[in-house]
């Protein structure tokens, strides 16, 4: 008894420690990082922001990449403006494609204005377009930019972020019209672009230099991706966001870790890099056979750092009268499966099979499991293509796991099943030596050897769902094709935690109680998770009474505390584990059954509510 009563202290005391700690540290870091950010948001909007370019700085030799943003210095102060004055006041050739929309400036020849037209900000069809690129100028610029530089010696003029290309013919760009940029430096060097798209996000560059001066040139092709500012991320430790590259094996840099290393160089063939968001991404893609000169750089300007991912190729000299040609790809837009690349046997193969690259699908970031995440999406997106929701597609999935550890459970609730059997025994027991632990758990264990019952059995089946449970939430929260997508009723996005609250009374009492301080986060609990935690409390009546009281208490609360726990999950998991828990109810009734042990679930129940009355 005293055992039990210090365990329950102890738990109580545990309790009082996670509330202090919740109200003395985590909710002043909380606005401490508000404030910071909203101190970064004021210096955001009235600091100059540097234009990145490749010209500054010294001239490339080899071995030297683009150099980043300028410092503060050589750069004249601009005035932070709307997206959409710094969009009009440069010369532009729309982009015009059934995923994309946006412009190329013709000021510096830049892909600096960019929405995906097929994504949303909320679930609101009518909310605006996802904005991916931004020009300079504004309070968010991030833009790619490609072209030229010139080796020591050389001081032929190049074209830069102030170059005012002019374009051939007229018209936007499509995926069937590419378009044409060309400037002419005055000294015998003229340099025409062709910018193409492809109907879903990979724009294709090729850059040419003519040389009708007197003397040849040598010049280094480059490509930057270049994003002022630190965006917001998600925050959580399963998801890369940051700068990202396959430059001899994966290279993920949080913000945090580049800000701290400043400048990290590469030398890869077969690569690619860029910047990724939770679900948006903007990567280079040279060619396959290309030797990089790549670096990943953070480059501070007071409170704002400038973040960079550029690569520098192979100088190549332009003679009398030549050419020279140089191809770069950009892939900017939505992370998805099917053209990113994950199955090339399923039809995702997308970019990463079509263009040869070198684990493309990675810019997902599948984790550590991706040999369970990768097949759990790839089970989701099958049924989605016959059924067209998401929900139905993770029961459905749900159904095919239970049939995969069909083996192992069966031997679980058999043995459990077993555990039940034998109860009268462990109770004699319990008569027989009142105060003598020590014996009750030699003859319990006796017996446990008698009847060949494991008696962990009953917590494999929780256990065997674990790495599948994670790998599903995974899926969901890192994979666009869950973002925003419906189930029934209620459920718009299954991405997002359920957006019923009974504390609200469903929304009856028009106030947010999460915004309670301390407890607010513990005050979101929707109808899924309310089923969630019913199913799985009708299974813990399924399974044998513990015999220690201790473990009876916990085994009591475990439902009530996992339904808060998951009440803050994603919904499309809150179904997963509630219609998971409703298979087991009904697979480990069968096998007791099969086993001769009779089924008192309602029996149980009826006890428990008697006891609570009497």
């Amino acid at each position: 008894m005293t055992d039990n009563r210090n365990t329950i202290l102890a738990v109580i005391l545990s309790g009082l420690v996670l509330i202090a700690w919740q109200y003395f540290y985590n909710v002043p870091q909380m606005e401490k990082q508000r404030a910071q950010q909203q101190v970064q948001a004021e210096l955001q909007k009235n600091t100059p922001q540097p234009t990145a370019s490749a010209t500054p700085g010294a001239t490339p030799q080899a071995g030297n990449a683009p150099a980043p943003a300028a410092a503060p210095g050589n750069q004249q102060a601009q005035p932070v403006v709307a997206r959409s004055a710094a969009i009009e006041a440069s010369p532009r050739v729309k982009i015009d494609t059934p995923r994309l929309s946006g412009s190329v400036s013709l000021k510096g020849g830049r892909i600096d204005d960019l929405a995906l037209v097929q994504y949303r900000e909320t679930v609101d069809p009518k909310s605006p377009p996802i904005i991916l690129y931004s020009p300079s100028g504004t309070a968010e610029p991030y833009y790619a930019e490609f072209g030229w530089v010139a080796a020591t010696g050389v001081t032929a003029k190049m074209p830069d972020a102030q170059t005012i290309w002019q374009q051939d013919g007229s018209g936007s760009l499509t995926p069937t019209t590419p378009v044409v940029l060309k400037w002419d430096n005055g000294e015998g060097l003229t340099f025409r672009r062709t910018i193409s798209v492809d109907d879903h996000y990979l724009f294709t560059i090729k850059d040419e230099v003519s040389n009708v001066g007197n003397a040849p040139v040598t010049l280094y092709p480059f490509a930057l991706i270049s994003r002022h500012g630190t965006p917001q991320v998600s925050g959580y430790y399963i998801l890369h966001e940051g700068l990202i590259g396959y430059l001899d094996g994966l290279q993920e840099y949080a913000y945090k870790k580049i800000d701290e290393a400043k400048t990290v160089n590469f030398k890869a063939t077969n690569g690619w890099l860029g910047i990724t968001d939770k679900y948006w991404a903007s990567a280079l893609l040279p060619d396959t056979n290309a030797q990089l000169q790549a670096r990943f750089s953070s480059n501070p300007t007071g409170n704002v750092h400038t973040y960079q991912t550029d690569y520098l190729l192979d100088p190549v000299t332009v003679a009398i009268g030549g050419t020279a040609t140089a191809n770069a790809r950009l892939f900017a837009g939505a992370k998805e499966a099917g053209v990113v690349g994950v199955f090339p046997f399923a039809g995702l193969g997308g970019y990463n099979k079509e263009l040869g690259l070198n684990h493309f699908d990675l810019l997902i970031d599948w984790g550590w499991f991706y040999f369970i995440t990768k097949p759990m999406f790839l089970g989701l997106d099958f049924f989605y293509r016959f059924f067209g929701n998401f929900g139905i597609s993770i029961l459905l999935v749900t159904v095919i796991v239970k049939l995969l550890f069909f083996p192992l459970a069966n031997k679980s609730y058999a043995s459990m099943a077993k555990m039940k059997s034998i109860q009268p025994q462990l109770q004699a027991l319990k008569e027989r030596f009142p105060d003598d632990k020590v014996k009750q758990q030699q003859e319990m264990m006796e017996i446990y050897r008698k009847e060949k019952i494991n008696p962990v059995a009953g917590c494999l089946p929780v256990v065997i769902q674990i790495p599948v449970f994670f790998s599903l939430y995974k899926v969901l929260f890192v994979t666009i094709e869950m973002r925003h997508a419906p189930f029934f009723g209620w459920i718009k996005d299954l991405s997002a935690p359920d957006p019923t609250n009974l504390f609200t009374l469903f929304g009856l009492i028009p106030f947010d109680p999460t915004t309670i301080p301390v407890f607010g986060h513990y005050l979101a609990l929707g109808i899924w998770p309310i089923i969630m935690g019913i199913t799985m409390w009708f299974q813990m009546k399924l399974n044998p009474t513990p015999p220690d009281p201790t473990q009876q208490i916990i085994f009591n609360w475990m439902p009530l505390i996992f339904t808060f726990m998951l009440a803050g999950f994603p919904a499309g998991l809150v179904i997963y584990w509630a219609w998971n828990n409703l298979l087991s109810v009904l697979q480990q009734s069968f096998i007791m059954r099969r086993n001769g042990v009779k089924v008192e679930l309602f029996n149980n129940l009826k006890a428990t509510f008697a006891r609570k009355a009497t």
